[in-house]
Formats: C-alpha cells, sequence, structure tokens
C-alpha cells in the first residue's frame, strides 16, 4: 500500500461505518468484512465521545427538535453516547481492516481523538462538515502532515478558504474536498453536483462526495463530473436499525456502488476524436457512393445511377458533387462503389 493511501488508479470509495455497530464490536468487525468483500477502499469510523461533543444539559438547546430530523426530540449528548465508537475498539478494526486489505481511518472530532489516532498510526484524517469552521481542530490534524479530506458541508466559500489555508500552512499538503449535504437523509435536489469541479477549480485539489442521499445514482452522477472520492454510509443491514441505518446502504448496495464508480470513472476517458481501435472495423458499415445501376463507360454520374448508401468501400459522401455530370471512366456495375480511378477527370 503506497504511502498516501488517496493515490489510486480509479475512485477511492469509503465506507461510513458511523454508529451502524449499534454497540457491538462483534457487529463493527463483521461490517468491515462486508465492506471489505464489497470492494470498498477504506471504512472511516468517527472518534469521539458524548462528554468530547457536548455537554449533558437539559436546556432546549441541547435537544435536537426537528419533527424532518431522524433524531427528533433526542438529546444530543444520549445521541452521541448511542453513536460513538468505543476507543478501545479502534485497533481491533483498524487491524482487520488491514488483515482485509483496505484502508481503516477515522473522524476525529476533538483535538485528544487526534492524538489517540496518531497513537495507533492512522494514515490520513477526515474532517467533519459540522467540524469544518473548527480551526484549531484542523491547525492540530494539519499538523501530523497526513492527508486530509475534508466534508464541506454547509460551508461558505469563505469558510473553505480559511480551512484549506489552516490545513496547508500547517503542514498538509494532500487535501481531498467533498460535496456534502448536511441533512439525513438528503434531498437530490440539494446535492448542486456542479460545486464539485468549481472546488476542484479553485482549490487546486482532489476533491469528491459524502453522499447521505438514498440510493446510489448520485454518487455514480459526482464521478462523471470529476469526484474521484466517494464516500457512503453503510450497514449490514437497514432493517436492523441504528443511528445512521436509515441513508445508508447495504452490502449488496455498496458492492454495486464500488462496481458502477469504476465503470463510471473508466468511461470518462480521455479528450479523444475519431475511431476507437475497438470502432475501426464498424468503419466499413458507413455511408458512401454506389453505384445503383450499371454505368456505361463515358457515361455521367447523376442522381438515378449512384447514390450514398450502405457500406463504406466507396468514396466518401462528401465527394457526390464532386463527381456529379462527371463521366465514368469505365465500365461500372450495379453494386461496385464509385472509386476515384472510376472518374474521368
Amino acid at each position: 500500500m503506497s504511502e498516501n493511501p488517496l493515490e489510486v488508479r480509479g475512485p477511492f470509495i469509503i465506507a461510513e461505518m458511523s454508529g451502524n455497530h449499534n454497540q457491538s464490536l462483534e457487529r463493527a468487525l463483521k461490517i468491515i468484512d462486508a465492506a471489505a468483500d464489497a470492494g470498498v477502499n477504506a471504512v472511516k469510523l468517527q472518534t469521539y465521545m458524548a462528554d468530547t461533543m457536548t455537554i449533558d444539559c437539559n436546556r432546549p438547546e441541547f435537544t435536537i427538535n426537528d419533527p424532518k430530523s431522524l433524531w427528533n426530540g433526542k438529546k444530543l449528548y444520549d445521541l452521541y453516547k448511542e453513536a460513538h465508537t468505543p476507543w478501545e475498539w479502534h485497533k481491533p478494526i483498524f487491524e482487520r481492516c488491514k488483515e482485509r486489505g483496505i484502508v481503516g481511518f477515522s473522524t476525529p472530532f476533538d483535538e485528544t481523538a487526534v492524538d489517540f489516532l496518531e497513537s495507533l498510526n492512522v494514515s490520513m484524517y477526515k474532517i467533519a462538515s459540522f467540524e469544518f469552521v473548527d480551526l484549531p481542530l484542523i491547525e492540530k490534524v494539519a499538523s501530523t502532515r497526513k492527508p486530509i479530506i475534508f466534508s464541506v458541508g454547509m460551508a461558505s466559500l469563505e469558510e473553505i478558504n480559511d480551512a484549506v489555508k489552516t490545513a496547508r500552512n500547517n503542514g498538509c499538503k494532500d487535501i481531498t474536498l467533498l460535496k456534502c449535504t448536511s441533512s439525513y437523509p438528503a434531498n437530490p435536489r440539494d446535492s448542486n453536483l456542479i460545486t464539485i469541479p468549481d472546488l476542484k477549480d479553485r482549490f487546486k485539489c482532489r476533491v469528491g462526495i459524502s453522499d447521505h442521499t438514498m440510493g446510489t445514482e448520485i454518487a455514480l452522477a459526482a464521478i462523471g463530473i470529476g469526484a474521484s472520492v466517494i464516500e457512503k454510509h453503510f450497514t449490514l443491514s437497514r432493517s436492523d436499525g441504528g443511528v445512521d441505518s436509515a441513508f445508508s446502504v447495504e452490502p449488496d448496495e455498496m458492492k454495486n456502488l464500488v462496481e458502477g464508480c469504476k465503470k463510471a470513472h473508466e468511461a470518462l476517458g480521455s479528450i479523444f476524436y475519431g475511431p476507437t481501435k475497438n470502432e475501426e472495423k464498424s468503419l466499413v458499415f458507413r455511408r458512401s457512393i454506389y453505384a445503383i445501376k450499371d454505368i456505361k463507360k463515358g457515361e455521367k454520374f447523376t442522381k438515378e445511377n449512384v447514390r450514398i448508401i450502405r457500406p463504406g468501400f466507396g468514396m466518401p459522401p462528401k465527394c457526390i458533387f464532386e463527381i456529379m455530370e462527371k463521366s465514368a471512366s469505365r465500365a461500372i456495375k450495379r453494386g461496385c462503389p464509385i472509386l476515384r480511378e472510376m472518374i474521368e477527370e
């Protein structure tokens, strides 16, 4: 595996475990195996504890109050306590990733999480969309000099500039910006995928998508406009429940996503005009100029005795105006291609 895991041919596909382990290490390890079987490049965790994310407080602002939210009515503290990945699980999870030949890494949510992940020698980091404005955290992660993937989420251009500048000024040489819609599940109409090539042009970095929509269509579309990193929440089965299960893909869907992204990426190819090698044999089925009646030597070519038809062994169609009213230099049988040497100059 290269020093920078993101330097691979084709798209880099990340399965986001989040809290879909449902507080079972055994299930977490099964998720790793299923993700590896589906062909992903990496599995990402989230490294935090409820106490590093917020405080246990009964004030209204510490409870989610949104009827459309999957977590409506939950206290932030209780949600993070339910969703967090115990820190003692990280080592066996990363070891299983290594055994299965995929990258294991994480999103740290505070500086203590960065120190902890450094002790496990992770190869890269992710900054979540809600932490995008936490410049001290970005500074800490950048100081490791490892690649950083950012979910830009709700960030303004000014905030993206600040984050990218902070990362680069503190030692990060490899930045990836993921277009992200920070609603769960996200509405496809809010995806605004055309932002992806704009991010690439503005910030001169690798780009991709952290996709929270249902299904895989949006991620595949992102490949078509330049995304090279795809992140998708992953679970063994949505019916098993879990904090993120409702908008996560299952193993068969992830396998289809991986295969689809690879095909879409291959299809991008390069700027190319003319027949490909595989198309060359089909050139004979183009139209060309043919005799549709027997033509005598000295007889003029007219609409009555020549036509543009398939196959393509005769002169190209553009020559039809050139030969009209000129004479045949030899006798030509019906069904013969008209060639330049058959025209009397």
